[in-house]
């Protein structure tokens, strides 16, 4: 069975634009990219004494079950070089969950919805590219509704296309 699932990919190490290019790389087979966002900078979050991210949403198929997509996802950021600093900080690479088909789940490790997706104009600004009509299971709103309610003054469009 294929399911449905929008990610999240953000990077502030190194090489930011290849970085997000390389998952995206390493997503096939497995997980099949259908449309990507463009590429936005954006501020740090939570933590904000580091340099800037670049940030998009990819809207893909999957044949994984939610559990082993996020494994595979993990796995990816650290054949990447990910490694695990402190709650926020930067990262070389950081690959989020943010639906699932129109999946409700709240398990150790793993919230779908993505918990803090409402909270993130870096997530939703770049969500509202691919999806804007989603809507959010739990809260009955669409992308675009939320989107509207956060201020993204300070994200700044990087580039409109992957390549």
């Amino acid at each position: 069975m294929t399911h449905i699932t929008y990610l999240s990919l953000g990077s502030n190490l190194g090489d930011r634009l290849g970085n997000l290019k390389t998952a995206i790389a390493k997503l096939s087979p497995r997980v099949r990219p259908l449309l990507h966002s463009s590429i936005y900078e954006t501020e740090p979050w939570g933590y904000t004494d580091q340099p800037a991210f670049l940030n998009m949403v990819t809207k893909a198929s999957t044949g994984l079950e939610p559990m082993a997509l996020l494994a595979f996802l993990k796995r990816i950021e650290t054949s990447m070089g990910r490694k695990e600093t402190f709650r926020f900080g930067p990262r070389l690479i950081d690959l989020d969950i943010l639906f699932y088909d129109d999946l409700i789940l709240d398990i150790p490790d793993l919230t779908i919805p993505h918990a803090r997706i409402t909270e993130r104009a870096f997530v939703l600004v770049p969500l509202a590219d691919v999806a804007p009509d989603f809507v959010h299971p739990v809260l009955g709103t669409t992308v675009s509704q939320l989107k509207s309610n956060l201020d993204d003054s300070r994200i700044k469009l990087y580039q409109s296309t992957l390549s």
